[in-house]
């Protein structure tokens, strides 16, 4: 179980350091937006199985405040886009 947890973990590491060097080329706003919403829901992925597999659960709680960030995110770049509007 443990291995194939750590596969996983490798998948979204690579899938992370992806995302991370689209991010340093996006053409747009919008796009750097989705894109740094996609790192923080894998790093939040990435937490949760660490918790599981290390059998911490202050990961855990790490996880849910990265997510409740990266939705305050998405709240604070619409409200800035419709100013601009």
């Amino acid at each position: 179980m443990i291995t194939y947890l750590m596969m996983i973990i490798f998948v979204l590491a690579v899938l992370l350091s992806l995302s991370l060097l689209y991010l340093l080329r996006v053409p747009t706003r919008l796009d750097c937006l989705l894109s740094t919403q996609l790192v923080g829901t894998i790093g939040v992925a990435i937490l949760a199985i660490l918790s599981v597999i290390k059998s911490q659960p202050y990961l855990l709680d790490v996880a849910i405040v990265l997510a409740l960030l990266t939705s305050i995110l998405i709240v604070t770049f619409t409200q800035l886009s419709k100013d601009n509007s």
